[in-house]
């Protein structure tokens, strides 16, 4: 029951700004900790930025100054606002939820959306 939708990717020039949205179903959302994650082929995943519950964020050394990830809980919703989008930004860029209970931590993905960056 519970879903992660990614949105708003795609195809952009460098230099170009794009925001992804996730829209999550069948969790408390505003107790997780969300995050973006992103993986380019052939290359690790990494961490892209995340948002606790209370507002705390923390962003990649890479995507600094660029990025900003924001929560709206009354949509159920994590955004990430992308400027200055360089072509190494390229990647499938995941949705994530994440909590710590007394049972252990619980965790959930969204399915992705591709983030293009290119001429």
């Amino acid at each position: 029951q519970v879903q992660l939708v990614e949105s708003g990717g795609g195809l952009v020039q460098p230099g170009g700004s794009l925001r992804l949205s996730c829209a999550a179903s069948g969790i408390s959302f505003s107790i997780y900790t969300m995050g973006w994650y992103r993986q380019a082929p052939g290359k690790e995943r990494e961490l892209v930025a995340t948002i606790t519950s209370g507002g705390t964020t923390n962003y990649a050394d890479s995507v600094k100054g660029r990025f900003t990830i924001s929560r709206d809980n009354a949509k159920n919703t994590v955004y990430l606002q992308m400027n200055s989008l360089k072509p190494e930004d390229t990647a499938i860029y995941n949705c994530n939820a994440y909590r710590l209970r007394t049972m252990g931590p619980r965790d959930y993905w969204g399915q992705g959306t591709q983030v293009t960056v290119s001429s």
